[in-house]
């Protein structure tokens, strides 16, 4: 499944983006000047939202009440940060508990893929944070990058594996073949909220042409 990562400037211009898309993450920390209230509209009129608020240019305190109003008015998923404040990811994940919100909680690493035996403590502490999905975002440099994210999919646990950068583009497209529940893109070229992003129309086709190699292979 394919999910739509949105960073408009306005709160009228995700409305707009969001017309058609069954399925899509709000990077709230992108749109200026959102409120709580805005959360609620956003969140309230569509039922398969991931909430998303990244640190960095919202207090710690905003960025919590924009994702307690999401949970509250409907979202599907809130995305918290592994490296979040115990009591600030704490809140979160209660509240979602309590609205039916499924919790990812996310790690990034934006320099390197970890080795193995790190990302498997990683998606363990995840998991003991209280998510129901780990996503695992690593920048890629090699093969071997990729062949270790694309590895934690063998596992019974609900786990998102995205390789960043021009070279970890394969892991978006072969993620969800090998148990991922979803992968990100962006809405049209150009848009992309992370580097190695493919546009959701290019992803679906290249998603489709190699599932349908592999069913035909097959069957042979």
């Amino acid at each position: 499944m394919i999910c739509v990562s949105l960073a408009e400037a306005t709160v009228e211009e995700l409305l707009t983006a969001l017309v058609g898309l069954p399925f899509a993450e709000i990077r709230m920390d992108r749109t200026e000047g959102l409120s709580p209230i805005d959360a609620a509209k956003l969140f309230g009129g569509h039922p398969r939202l991931i909430a998303t608020c990244r640190p960095g240019k919202l207090a710690d305190d905003a960025r919590k009440d924009l994702l307690l109003a999401a949970i509250q008015a409907g979202a599907a998923y809130v995305d918290v940060e592994l490296d979040a404040p115990d009591p600030y990811r704490e809140e979160i994940v209660a509240e979602a508990m309590e609205h039916g919100c499924e919790v990812i909680i996310s790690f990034h690493d934006m320099e390197k893929t970890p080795d193995r035996q790190a990302l498997s403590h990683i998606v363990s502490a995840c998991f003991q944070k209280g998510a129901h999905i780990a996503k695992i975002a690593c920048a890629v440099r090699s093969a071997g990058d990729c062949a270790r994210l694309l590895g934690l999919l063998d596992d019974a646990r609900r786990i998102v594996a995205v390789g960043m950068g021009e070279k970890g583009r394969v892991t978006r497209v072969v993620a969800p073949l090998l148990g991922s529940p979803f992968t990100f893109a962006s809405r049209a070229k150009g848009r992309e909220t992370a580097e190695g992003q493919i546009d959701a129309d290019r992803l679906e086709h290249l998603m489709r042409t190699l599932g349908d190699q592999l069913s035909a292979e097959g069957g042979t």
